[in-house]
């Protein structure tokens, strides 16, 4: 290897490092024929649609229920404001202006950094196989939603003991059909059990769906969202409204916004609603940066930033108010008929004890009102604590209300319906931000994009049917507690360190300030380099604390008690969550070491060439805009060596500078990077 052969090596390595991006002409050029979107609106509605998932719905409801009200919402308010807004401000500008995906972006400021795209395509990945899981469930009850009266609006009969069946009998018809009939659930994840084939059926269609809507890249999925983003904000408007009609409803409302400020002193609610910011605009999956990157350089990103995460919030908020109206309703009604089991029996007792005859409804209308709530333990709280976070509420409370209102089926269908566009939506950017990375990093794959979409969608399937056997929902509730928490956090705070420590805060503002026209408020520095990064550092410490003294934990249906109990992961079990976690996080320092491990064989091999000549490293490791310059002038031309070079720079000022597409280097051995 020549001189110049390292000179031109070192030249670009540190462009890579130094600048983030080259004139807005020139990137025009380099894209080729890159996808971009039809419209402002099919963009922001698939940002949308990505950032509000599940997790709105089932998610924060609880979290602003269980932590203190309207306390814990104004807390996450500030969590969003200082830590959530910036980082997603950060993965919109890097995005855009680098117009790669996650590999890319964090390739293009240090090779050392590509392994942090690797793990944020793997996350993804976790995150797919078991989130389309739940898909293929809402699928399930949309298709049982189609008969009248609802399958589990009523205990089924045993017919040999001509009597109701116990297991049912001893929870409750929606209950039942959600542990037995829907899943036929393994009292442990020690039991695995045989496929559940309806449900292996559903999970098909569901792939199949995902598939056929993201064949052609975001030209097909951007169509899609336009009925998925904005239906479901259509359903929970019309819930709303006929909840607020409800007996019950403004109980539920109280129960939800009382503020109680006291909790702000406990730790583990910041942690809780940290990780709700975190996971409610979908940072670390790579899925933001890859929509972002298929905008116009001149995007106001933002605005889009405080926008997407301004409707996240009122998303939210939402949400919670059609949840909590509903189980209001709910809690009420349970609390009656409580109320009404025990003064009948009371009333009855009375009646045989002196010899009366007296009718119960009449009683309770005329006198049992003015007894109060208090005559029993019937307590409208704790039913409003029960079955109000995750699969409970959707599967199990939700569906309990929706055989309590007229027309049933039509209200059942029109909330599975909305739990599916929900889904898909949030399913759509999490393959992008799988798909988007390989295509950009790996010329081959992108130019088969239908080819590997299907091949990642059938891949997802197979793996998928893990959840599907009998003990499938204890191994979803596993991937959604451990296989993206702690990867993801780790993820993001390499992009802070990146982004802040590598590339430099004053550079990425006045990368951002040409591809705006205007500079970015300078607080935004001060948030990236020592505020979000602490908060992320101190949220990683947090899970893992909590992960080491307190064993994790499942919650497990036990068929003879009908009733759920709290068992701790065997040890087979914990292994799988370690390396779940360590895989995810692995590509991180591998990508490092591969770096160091091809720039010392580099060094080593020109040395070998010039006879033992010592390589200035300083001009490796020592770059600035001002030494690029330099070292361009002096830099060997292909006629001089005999060399061709991988890439050229317009001749513009250092003001107009853009990254260059890596999929242009033509140096095959210097180009892949890869895990």
């Amino acid at each position: 290897m020549t001189r110049s052969h390292v000179k031109v090596f070192i030249y670009f390595d540190c462009q890579s490092q130094s600048q983030l991006a080259l004139s807005s002409d020139a990137n025009e050029i380099n894209d080729g024929g890159r996808p971009a979107w039809d419209s402002k609106i099919q963009y922001v509605l698939a940002q949308v649609g990505f950032s509000v998932g599940l997790g709105n719905v089932w998610r924060f409801p609880y979290l602003c229920h269980q932590n203190g009200g309207g306390a814990f919402m104004l807390l996450y308010v500030f969590l969003l404001v200082v830590v959530g807004v910036p980082l997603f401000f950060m993965e919109l500008a890097a995005g855009q202006s680098i117009r790669q995906g996650s590999i890319g972006v964090w390739k293009h400021i240090s090779p050392k950094l590509a392994g942090i795209g690797y793990s944020s395509c793997l996350v993804c990945f976790y995150v797919a196989l078991y989130y389309n899981v739940i898909i293929a469930w809402s699928l399930f009850y949309l298709g049982n939603s189609f008969q009248y009266p609802l399958p589990w609006e009523n205990c089924p009969i045993d017919v040999a003991a001509n009597d109701t069946v116990k297991e049912c009998a001893r929870s409750s018809a929606t209950s039942y059909f959600w542990f037995r009939k829907a899943l036929n659930i393994s009292n442990s994840i020690e039991e695995s059990g045989e496929f559940n084939s309806i449900m292996t059926g559903c999970l098909l269609a569901a792939w199949t769906i995902v598939s056929l809507a993201m064949i052609k890249g975001i030209k097909s999925s951007a169509k899609v969202m336009y009925f998925s983003s904005v239906f479901p904000y259509v359903v929970l408007f019309i819930f709303l409204i006929r909840g607020l009609t409800l007996d019950g409803a403004m109980e539920g409302i109280t129960y939800m916004f009382y503020p109680r400020l006291e909790i702000w002193g406990n730790m583990q609610v910041w942690r809780q609603a940290a990780t709700q910011v975190f996971f409610a605009l979908g940072l670390g999956y790579g899925s933001v940066i890859a929509y972002s990157s298929y905008n116009p350089v001149q995007n106001n990103c933002h605005r889009d930033a405080l926008m997407v995460s301004g409707i996240n919030f009122m998303t939210s908020v939402l949400a919670s108010l059609v949840v909590f109206v509903i189980l209001g309703f709910r809690a009420k009604n349970i609390a009656k008929d409580c109320v009404a089991e025990y003064v009948s029996k009371s009333v009855s007792l009375l009646a045989s004890l002196f010899g009366i005859k007296l009718n119960y409804r009449e009683w309770y209308s005329s006198s049992g009102a003015t007894l109060g709530l208090n005559i029993t333990d019937c307590n409208l709280e704790e039913e409003m604590k029960k079955g109000v976070e995750g699969t409970g509420l959707a599967f199990i409370a939700f569906t309990e209300v929706m055989a309590l209102f007229p027309a049933s089926p039509f209200w059942s269908a029109l909330f599975f319906l909305m739990l599916l566009n929900l889904g898909m939506s949030t399913m759509f950017g999490t393959m992008q931000g799988i798909l988007t990375p390989l295509m950009d990093n790996f010329p081959l794959l992108g130019r088969h994009r239908t080819l590997l979409t299907v091949c990642s969608c059938a891949l997802g399937f197979l793996l998928g049917l893990l959840f599907t056997q009998r003990s499938g929902n204890y191994f979803v509730a596993m991937f959604d507690d451990y296989s993206a928490t702690l990867p993801l956090v780790i993820v993001v705070i390499f992009e802070t360190i990146s982004v802040s420590w590598v590339y430099g805060t004053d550079r990425f503002l006045d990368d951002i300030e040409d591809m705006l026209k205007w500079r970015p408020p300078v607080v935004y520095k001060y948030l990236w380099k020592y505020v979000c990064l602490l908060a992320m550092i101190g949220l990683l410490a947090a899970s893992l604390l909590r992960m080491v003294f307190k064993r994790p934990t499942y919650t497990a249906w036990n068929e003879s008690t009908a009733s759920e109990m709290t068992l701790e992961y065997p040890g087979w079990a914990l292994a799988i969550i370690v390396l779940l976690i360590v895989f995810a996080s692995l590509p991180v320092p591998i990508g490092y070491i591969h770096s160091i491990l091809r720039r010392h064989r580099l060094l080593r091999g020109e040395s070998v060439e010039d006879d033992g000549k010592e390589v200035d490293r300083d001009m490796y490791t020592k770059c600035s805009s001002v030494e690029q310059l330099d070292l361009s002038s002096n830099l060997a031309t292909p006629e001089e060596d005999g060399v061709r070079p991988r890439t050229t720079f317009l001749p513009v000022g250092s003001e107009h500078y853009r990254l260059l597409p890596q999929q242009e280097e033509e140096d095959e051995e210097e180009q892949d990077t890869g895990v």
